[in-house]
């Protein structure tokens, strides 16, 4: 489970976008679910992840955003010496909705399909 006690200590004050920015890009690897997202590679790399905070709302129990994530991922080739698949990165984008617990700060993290309509707030 992701936690983000960062973000819920900041909530409601003028630096919560760049607060939730900062630490959902400083998660340990594997933590969002890039590998879902992947629209034109095969393998997500979530060492160079950039945060866009789209979008944000409460109710009395949670902090809803919707984020946008740019990152990096690669087509990956059976890795004999003779395979021609080249091993260039691709750029990838998708978008997150994260439902954060304010009294305990675990987040939920649900990809949001292309182009999908997020119902929720935002």
């Amino acid at each position: 489970m992701i936690h983000l006690p960062k973000a819920v200590k900041a909530w409601n004050q003028p630096d919560f976008r760049g607060t939730l920015k900062h630490e959902i890009e400083q998660l340990p690897s594997g933590q969002l679910p890039l590998q879902q997202c992947l629209s034109s590679s095969s393998h997500a790399l979530d060492d160079a992840v950039s945060v866009m905070v789209l979008g944000v709302s409460d109710d009395p129990g949670f902090i809803h955003a919707r984020v946008g994530v740019f990152f990096s991922g690669i087509i990956a080739g059976c890795s004999c010496a003779d395979d021609p698949t080249p091993v260039d990165t691709q750029n990838e984008y998708c978008e997150l909705r994260l439902t954060i617990a304010k009294a305990t700060a675990e987040t939920a993290v649900t990809p949001l399909a292309d182009r999908e309509e997020d119902s929720g707030p935002g």
